[in-house]
């Protein structure tokens, strides 16, 4: 980390420390456990990482957010959100990313009243800006706190000094909630969450880590990286994949020639048809 960057970390600090005490609404993403490690830095035992479970929360997000917690020492606590009752919610509007948000950040500031801690904090960064992110308004709504922003951090500098700190995510990608997966306008179902996180386990287990499963009714599309689709139509690899998704819940399985891309937020069900 080059001195700048420590400069930058150690005034990220004072202003958390500012803020005498704080819930970090955690992911396991790379900028909230990041921000989660500041927080423990600077305000130790008067900070807390509390994450929201629910079923559009990847197993997988939940073992990291833990392993980061033990490694770093910072406390964790979980809160369960009930967002697919929530008609808004499950019918997967443009906004669905709001009314999570808006319930999520409802409970943590409760909780966060009930502890005795001054304010809750998210891990939105500098870059996100830019972004159509509903969330944010939820949080605005709510008045939570991101220090990213207020300190002026970007994704790149946050990998950066979590590369230094020792954070082993420091690279992860983007790992939105498993509602993503769905296009705009086709409803979130409680089955078909559970699909998607079956196929892209079983994925990982062979070794397609750049992926994503997206759910059309009973169909599933692979986005795989462009360098790892010639590897996908190898005949062993087919097969367990064809036998690992049917497994999973889904009745057809096609693979999506432009590749893997990072979001899929914004991609409607009409401009995306497929039979």
């Amino acid at each position: 980390m080059n001195r700048q960057l420590e400069e930058k970390l150690e005034r990220l600090e004072s202003h958390l420390a500012s803020l005498g005490s704080a819930v970090v609404a955690y992911s396991g993403g790379v900028d909230s456990a990041f921000l989660a490690v500041a927080a423990h830095r600077a305000l130790g035992a008067r900070m807390i990482a509390v994450l929201g479970h629910s079923p559009s929360l990847a197993q997988k997000e939940w073992n990291d957010a833990c392993k980061i917690s033990e490694r770093f020492g910072f406390p964790m606590e979980k809160v369960v959100t009930h967002e697919l009752e929530n008609p808004l919610y499950q019918s997967n509007t443009p906004d669905r990313c709001y009314h999570c948000k808006d319930e999520l950040f409802q409970i943590l500031k409760t909780w966060a009243a009930e502890k005795g801690f001054q304010t809750v904090l998210d891990g939105t960064n500098k870059d996100d800006l830019g972004d159509y992110r509903p969330g944010r308004r939820a949080g605005e709504k709510h008045g939570i706190r991101s220090p990213l922003i207020d300190c002026g951090w970007t994704k790149e500098e946050i990998r950066q000094v979590s590369l230094a700190l020792g954070i082993p995510i420091w690279d992860k990608p983007a790992s939105p909630c498993l509602a993503s997966r769905f296009p705009t306008g086709e409803p979130i179902r409680l089955e078909a969450l559970r699909w998607v996180e079956k196929a892209e386990t079983a994925l990982r287990s062979l070794g397609f880590l750049e992926q994503r499963v997206r759910v059309h009714g009973e169909m599933a599309r692979i986005e795989l990286s462009l360098g790892e689709m010639p590897r996908m139509l190898e005949p062993g690899i087919r097969a367990a994949v064809i036998q690992s998704l049917h497994e999973a819940g889904f009745r057809r399985i096609v693979l999506d020639l432009e590749g893997y891309r990072s979001s899929g937020e914004g991609w409607s069900k009409n401009a995306e048809e497929l039979p």
